[in-house]
């Protein structure tokens, strides 16, 4: 940290100390004034297909029945839940210590925050607030009225771990904003809200809370954003006080500059995370519009940069619809209003497209959804936005991110690579990378034949959150049992390697080509390099990895292929004959023509030390094969071909 980053942190901590020793009385709304934006007239709920709205029913039923999915793990408490119970430990944190007093960071304490968290951003009653607007049954509204109050009386101000971190009181913010929205004409929400002292008091310390600690310096990344965003939808929506118009003013000019500083020009995110690429997104565009509906809109090469953003996510994504794994995910969203479990990137393409419209190149866009449907009615359509790409892009310069695939066909011919090539992460401590330069997924006809195997956790299991970040986990060359960036932490990486691209070469009709590498291993007593090399081959339905060791010296090689879940393999010697079903069902294979330079082992969910593992979503890992070779090598290449046959 820099030492005007240190100040600033002794600075915010005087803050909190303060914050521990204060009262937080009800404000005096502004002139009485508590009005709220309701949805648009215009707005027509037929547009909404018959299997998306029982989608929504059905997810809210399970909340009724008292049932929902978090992170893998199934609560039934959902009636009446326990505001600071992490399930997976089954103990709670304490609710009447100051937030700024709780460590939750604790080594050694095996509590999940983020089982907390995600419960208090009110994901699940958006889903029920969404399930009354469409079927007009007032159980669903009447249990939001019991959840809210009694999350409120659970967690007075400024109390409790759920208000210990900016981003979930910033996605909260914007949930109870689209719950009060969604449940306008209910004849119990003026009660709940506008003439309820308690929801007032709340709602203005939430805000006040996001003036008053801002996330700055090695933490400004998707964390400012969302409280950002979180202050813009409240100041908007909430403008009942008198500071309203300063914070929204100051909410609107933070996330600007935000949005700016966390995107690469080409549009991706510059966390080195791409399910944060969709946070932000998301992020972005319910702020962006909530302050349009306010009349406070957004500038111009703000729109811009969000649509850049929006045809950055459309360019990658496979053809089953999925876009690459890379870099920390938790499935962070910033508005869920429909199943959580379907394909959150299917409802981005959708949202996209009611605010922007597809570019002609787009994948096939998906039937609108209830968040497309609102927040482009709250736009009011489509807005013009200029300089568009004219084309499909599929190499990402800035960001390090280069995509080979065959042309477009049908789904089941797909061959898909992705390439890592670039930051290693953002800001200093690039808290959500992964030790993963030169790493490359490969998929066909969107089945995971390569993987990234993900995430898994963040607190709680520091050697599964060692594992899942390391070299190790990830289709590349590991030396000597190091990473090629060294961990000083969870979220913080003290040492970062550096990548270089070579040839890149994404338009080949008949071969695509790629090269980049790294000097992360330069730290090592003997120095090396690893220089990678992967050639697409359309027409043969080939893909070529060639790996490089540039060193004067020997050094203990491991390289690893990490299979997708579906995949069985059966290995002998230095070839593998691996087999999957297809998304129709059908049996397709390929054979991995492997390095004979190596000894090639199988691995599969093996614990002491973590191997062979694959994270479908945090919280959630499940065994897949892991293929390593190892030997002690010197300077040499290393060479894999993966065929697909006809």
């Amino acid at each position: 940290m820099s030492p005007a980053e240190v100040l600033w942190r002794i600075e915010d901590r005087v803050r909190q100390e303060a914050w521990a020793h204060r009262s937080f009385p009800a404000p005096v709304t502004s002139k009485g004034a508590r009005t709220f934006a309701a949805l648009p007239a215009t707005l027509e709920w037929s547009q909404l297909g018959d299997q998306a709205r029982n989608d929504v029913i059905a997810a809210a039923d399970k909340v009724a029945e008292g049932r929902w999915d978090f992170f893998g793990e199934l609560r039934f408490d959902m009636v009446d839940p326990d505001w600071s119970l992490d399930p997976v430990s089954a103990q709670s944190y304490p609710s009447d210590r100051p937030a700024f007093r709780i460590d939750y960071r604790a080594p050694g304490d095996p509590r999940h925050i983020k089982q907390v968290w995600e419960l208090s951003r009110h994901h699940h009653l958006t889903v029920l607030a969404a399930a009354w607007r469409l079927s007009g049954e007032d159980r669903y509204a009447e249990l939001i009225d019991a959840q809210l109050r009694s999350w409120w009386r659970a967690n007075p101000v400024a109390t409790g771990v759920n208000w210990a971190s900016g981003i979930e009181v910033g996605i909260r913010l914007i949930s109870w904003v689209w719950v009060r929205r969604l449940l306008d004409g209910w004849s119990g929400t003026a009660a709940l809200f506008e003439h309820n002292v308690t929801a007032i008091r709340q709602i203005y310390w939430h805000q006040r809370f996001l003036a008053t600690f801002e996330s700055r310096g090695s933490s400004a990344n998707n964390h400012v954003v969302a409280e950002a965003a979180g202050l813009v939808v409240a100041s908007c929506a909430f403008g009942w006080f008198d500071e309203s118009p300063q914070w929204r003013a100051d909410g609107i000019e933070l996330l600007e500059r935000e949005l700016a500083a966390n995107t690469f020009p080409s549009g991706l995110n510059r966390e080195q995370a791409f399910e944060y690429h969709g946070l932000v997104i998301e992020l972005g565009l319910c702020a962006a519009v909530e302050a349009h509906a306010a009349r406070s809109p957004l500038s111009v090469p703000t729109w811009e940069r969000l649509c850049t953003m929006v045809d950055a996510m459309a360019a990658v994504l496979d053809v089953a619809g999925e876009p690459p794994r890379f870099g920390d995910g938790d499935d962070g969203r910033a508005l869920i209003v429909a199943d959580p479990h379907a394909n959150r990137w299917s409802s981005l393409l959708a949202l996209g497209a009611a605010l922007f419209g597809p570019a002609p190149w787009w994948p096939r866009v998906p039937a609108p959804d209830v968040q497309s449907l609102a927040l482009g009615a709250m736009a009011g359509g489509p807005l013009e936005v200029a300089g568009r790409e004219p084309t499909r892009r599929s190499h990402f310069g800035d960001a390090g991110l280069t995509i080979l695939r065959t042309p477009r066909g049908d789904r089941q011919s797909e061959l898909w690579c992705r390439l890592r090539g670039g930051p290693h992460g953002f800001l200093s401590i690039a808290a959500h990378a992964h030790a993963d330069a030169l790493s490359l997924e490969l998929r066909c006809g969107g089945v995971e034949i390569l993987s990234d195997p993900g995430t898994y956790c963040y607190h709680g299991e520091p050697e599964w959150r060692r594992y899942f970040r390391s070299t190790l986990a990830h289709n590349t060359l590991e030396l000597d049992g190091e990473d090629q960036s060294v961990s000083g932490g969870p979220f913080l990486w003290i040492d970062q390697a550096s990548t270089h691209l070579g040839r890149v070469d994404v338009d080949g009709a008949h071969q695509q080509r790629w090269s980049a590498e790294h000097d992360g291993y330069e730290r090592l007593s003997v120095p090396a390099r690893h220089r990678r090399s992967v050639e697409l081959d359309p027409v043969a339905r080939s893909v070529s990895i060639l790996d490089q060791l540039l060193t004067s010296g020997d050094h203990d090689v491991r390289l690893a292929f990490h299979l997708g879940p579906t995949v069985q393999a059966v290995l002998s010697e230095n070839r593998a004959t691996l087999i999957w079903p297809d998304y129709s069902g059908a049996t397709s294979g390929a054979t991995m023509h492997l390095a004979e330079q190596l000894t090639w082992t199988a691995h599969q969910g093996e614990v002491d030390p973590p191997l062979g593992w694959y994270s479908p979503g945090f919280g959630r890992r499940v065994p897949t094969t892991t293929l390593i070779g190892s030997a002690r090598l010197g300077a040499t290449e290393l060479a894999t071909r993966i065929d697909f046959g006809g």
